[in-house]
C-alpha cells in the first residue's frame, strides 16, 4: 500500500495495566507534555486526546486511564471510560511493561480485545529497563501465542526521540481521510483542564505515598490580562484534614514547590507568564460522590 500518495487520518486509543507508560508515550509521539506523568499508578482519570501530524497523516491517540479494579466510584468511571474507548477507535494500542510479568491484569484486557473487531497493536514498553534483552523476544512471542496482534512493536517511551516503526504501523490502519483538526491544534482539552491535571501531577510527585490518590483539581477563574499573562486560581481537593496539612506542608512550603513547579509547565503550555493562585479544601469521600465527581468533570453516568 502506498501510504505516501494518500493522506490517514484516525483514532488509535493506548490501554493498559495502570503504571505501563501510556501517558509518557502519548506526550513522547506527539513531542509535548499534555497527558500528565507520575510513577503512581492511575494517575490519568479522563480520556484526553493528543494529536501528532506527520507528512500524510493525522492520528488522534486517546491516552485512557489504566484498567484496574476498581475501590469506589471513581475507580468505576475510570475503568469505564477505558472500555468504553475500544469500540470508538480505529486502532488500539496495548501497552505492557516489558520489565513486569504478565498477570491478571493484562488477561483481562487481553480479554476486553477478543469482544472487540478493532486492529490491535502491542506497544512493549520499557524495553531500557532489560538487562537480557533475548527476554524481549521472549515476551513478544508469549503474547502472540494469546492474541493475533495486527503488529507487536518495542518501545522505550521515556528514552525513544521518535517512534517511526509505530506511527507507520499505526499509520497503515487508519482509513484514508482529510485531517480533522488545524495543525496548530495538540488536543481537545481546554487549556484549564489541562493545567488542574498539571497541578494535580505536582501533588502526586512531590506528595508520594503521603497522599493517596484523593486529589483533586479545580480550576475556578482563567483569566487572560492585559499584559498579556494569565492569572489562574485553583483549589486542590482532598478527601482529609490530615492530608491538607500535607499538601500544604511547613508552613506552606509543600504548596509553595507545587504552585513553583506546576507553574512552570503551565507556562511552557500556554507560552506566557502565569500567575497561579493555589488554594487546598477538604472534601470528605468525594470519590465516592456523584455531585462532586461530576463537579471536577468526571461524567458519571
Amino acid at each position: 500500500m502506498d501510504t505516501q500518495a494518500k493522506h490517514y487520518a484516525g483514532f488509535a486509543a493506548m490501554v493498559g495495566r495502570p503504571n505501563v507508560g501510556k501517558s509518557t508515550l502519548t506526550n513522547s509521539l506527539i513531542g509535548e507534555k499534555i497527558a500528565i506523568m507520575s510513577d503512581r499508578p492511575q494517575t490519568t482519570r479522563n480520556k484526553i486526546m493528543c494529536i501528532l501530524n506527520t507528512d500524510n497523516a493525522q492520528i488522534m491517540f486517546l491516552d485512557t486511564p489504566g484498567i484496574h479494579k476498581p475501590h469506589h466510584k471513581l475507580g468505576e468511571y475510570m475503568v469505564r471510560t477505558a472500555e468504553s474507548t475500544l469500540q470508538e477507535v480505529d486502532v488500539i494500542l496495548f501497552v505492557v511493561d516489558a520489565a513486569e510479568k504478565r498477570g491478571p491484569g493484562e488477561d483481562y484486557i487481553l480479554e476486553l480485545l477478543r469482544k472487540v473487531r478493532t486492529p490491535v497493536i502491542l506497544v512493549v514498553n520499557k524495553i531500557d529497563k532489560l538487562q537480557d534483552k533475548s527476554k524481549l523476544f521472549k515476551i513478544m512471542d508469549e503474547y502472540s501465542r494469546l492474541y493475533q496482534f495486527a503488529a507487536i512493536v518495542p518501545v522505550s517511551a521515556l528514552n525513544d526521540g521518535e517512534f517511526p516503526g509505530l506511527v507507520s504501523e499505526i499509520t497503515r490502519l487508519l482509513p484514508e481521510g482529510p485531517a480533522y483538526f488545524p495543525d496548530d491544534v495538540l488536543t481537545d482539552q481546554p487549556e484549564r483542564v489541562i493545567a488542574a491535571e498539571m497541578i494535580r501531577e505536582k501533588v502526586l510527585r512531590l506528595t508520594r505515598d503521603e497522599i493517596p490518590h484523593s486529589v483533586a483539581v479545580e480550576v475556578e477563574e482563567f483569566k487572560e490580562r492585559e499584559d498579556e499573562s494569565v492569572y489562574i486560581r485553583a483549589t486542590i481537593f482532598v478527601e482529609r484534614d490530615s492530608q491538607k496539612g500535607i499538601v500544604i506542608g511547613a508552613k506552606g512550603s509543600l504548596l509553595k514547590k507545587i504552585g513553583q513547579q506546576a507553574r512552570a509547565d503551565i507556562e511552557t503550555l500556554l507560552y506566557c507568564k502565569v500567575f497561579l493562585d493555589l488554594w487546598v479544601k477538604v472534601k470528605p469521600d468525594w470519590r465516592n460522590q456523584d455531585k462532586a465527581l461530576k463537579q471536577f468533570g468526571y461524567n458519571i453516568r
